[in-house]
């Protein structure tokens, strides 16, 4: 088994503050880092929502680009689902 290219995009709260919003940012590169290889980190910082998100106007934005195992995907996204602070977060593959 041989390990794919996934790019997830993160959206964070920023109702508690920058150093929060780090925190998560630090914390998920943590765990990719853990479970595979991190390519690359785009942050495109606090941006405003198309529409509310648990009643926030803005998020802040993280693109991670990595490789990993097929099945670490979906931990990563069971994981984002129960932090508080993680609005939204999307995975693709982006093997041919």
């Amino acid at each position: 088994m041989s390990a794919k290219k996934y790019e997830t995009m993160a959206v964070y709260s920023v109702a508690q503050g920058e150093e929060a919003t780090a925190a998560l940012v630090e914390k998920f590169k943590a765990m990719i880092e853990a479970n595979g290889t991190l390519e690359s980190i785009d942050e495109w910082g606090k941006r405003k929502l198309a529409y509310l998100i648990n009643d926030e106007p803005e998020g802040y934005y993280a693109i991670y680009n990595y490789s990993a195992e097929p099945e670490f995907p979906a931990e990563l996204d069971r994981v984002f689902n129960i932090t508080d602070g993680v609005l939204r977060s999307l995975t693709i593959s982006k093997n041919d």
